[in-house]
């Protein structure tokens, strides 16, 4: 599978990534067995990028990424993790985690973007993941937390990067405009964009997707779906968006760009995929990979031929901005190493 390197690193990551939220039961539990068979499957199918997290879980996630990337050549593959949530002992736990991760509450998260509260949770990464140093490390959803983050959690991360423990640095947010401030008032070298920069929302166009290209650092594309109403060749109501019920006028518009991507030979879900890498400065898409069935699925779609034509047509039907790149060859198809 084709890398791209984030610019001034040696980190290099596979146009496709696998994304472990899932494997820390999101939503439903997942076996070892599963989740094993999902990583192990990604692994074969040439994917060398996987992110985590200790939020996923309450550090499950990382856990079994890491267990099963234990016996794998450790030069061959890339690990991001995240900061900025600590995870410490339950005082009041109820029996099962109430952020939408079927485990046990015995852990509870807590805020902290100071130095020292990222230094720890940097340290028990590597230890739940028995790893001796993290590739990428993202300042995970810092939304209330920017000044701390900024003064505090940036710098140390860029001390670590410097020093040779870290390979890149960054941030991972839902939101595009305060990605676009750490990439232009810090040390970042990548960012991880959830869901604004999708064939349902293009708003990263107004901010960090112009500053990565100013700037020549990176986006990695998550929630490329927006929760589900891109997943399917033919969106119905009652599917979600942004985790909640899409709204009807969404379930129409992402029906008829359904429709112009069938005309043009191809799916909602693969040009979902493919939308992301229109922009330069987009060099991953990770998906969420809970079995080796959903593995195989997305490695198809990936690979699936998305024409130019098809964001030309769009474009022209209002159905995305006109403000859209498209032609330069995508990040799927680029090998830059």
């Amino acid at each position: 599978m084709h890398q791209r390197k984030i610019p001034n690193t040696s980190v290099a990551l596979t146009a496709l990534g696998f994304g472990a939220s899932v494997i820390g039961n999101l939503y439903r539990v997942t076996s070892v067995d599963e989740s094993t068979a999902a990583i192990d499957a990604a692994w074969d199918a040439g994917i060398r990028y996987f992110d985590t997290a200790p939020h996923y879980g309450l550090g499950l996630s990382e856990r079994r990424l890491g267990a099963a990337r234990r016996d794998r050549p450790r030069a061959e593959y890339v690990i991001s993790s995240k900061a900025g949530r600590l995870l410490v002992p339950n005082e009041e736990p109820r029996g099962v985690d109430t952020e939408g991760f079927v485990v046990r509450d015995d852990l509870r998260r807590q805020w902290d973007f100071s130095r020292d509260g990222v230094l720890r949770s940097l340290e028990d990464t590597l230890q739940r993941t028995g790893l001796d140093r993290l590739d990428i490390v993202y300042l995970h959803d810092p939304d209330d937390h920017w000044q701390q983050a900024a003064d505090e959690a940036m710098p140390a991360l860029a001390e670590l990067r410097d020093q040779g423990v870290i390979g890149a640095i960054g941030a991972g947010m839902n939101q595009s405009a305060m990605l676009a401030r750490f990439l232009r008032e810090t040390a970042a070298d990548v960012v991880m964009l959830a869901g604004r920069y999708t064939l349902l929302d293009q708003s990263a166009l107004d901010d960090v997707l112009p500053a990565a290209r100013d700037l020549g650092k990176s986006v990695v594309a998550v929630g490329v779906f927006n929760s589900g109403l891109l997943s399917r060749d033919r969106p119905a109501e009652g599917m979600k968006y942004d985790y909640q019920d899409a709204p009807t006028d969404l379930v129409r518009r992402a029906q008829a760009i359904a429709e112009v991507c069938a005309a043009h030979g191809t799916s909602l879900p693969a040009a979902a995929i493919a939308f992301p890498y229109t922009h330069p400065s987009i060099i991953n898409v990770t998906l969420g990979m809970r079995t080796a069935q959903q593995v195989g699925r997305n490695v198809e779609l990936h690979d699936q031929h998305v024409p130019d034509g098809l964001w030309d047509d769009l474009r022209a039907q209002g159905l995305i901005r006109s403000d859209v790149l498209a032609g330069h060859g995508g990040g799927r198809d680029v090998r830059c190493l």
